[in-house]
């Protein structure tokens, strides 16, 4: 997430924004429980990864939004 932006430019909305730091890490956290429950590492029930998932596409709906608002 955030490819085409520079790091100084994620770094600005991370220090300038506690909100958008808050919700960043937690997109990070679910990715990462995403991602190990897809992988068998972490096994949830089908209702649960769905659950996870729905709330990681808010999130980063949320965050780009929030990165177009607060870089312009």
């Amino acid at each position: 997430m955030f490819e085409d932006r520079s790091a100084s430019e994620l770094d600005k909305l991370m220090t300038g924004s506690s909100e958008f730091k808050q919700l960043y890490q937690r997109h990070q956290d679910l990715d990462r429980r995403v991602m190990n429950a897809e992988l068998g590492i972490s096994p949830v029930n089908d209702l649960e990864l769905t659950r996870m998932k729905r709330e990681k596409l808010h999130a980063k709906d949320r965050l780009v939004r929030m990165a177009d608002t607060l870089l312009h």
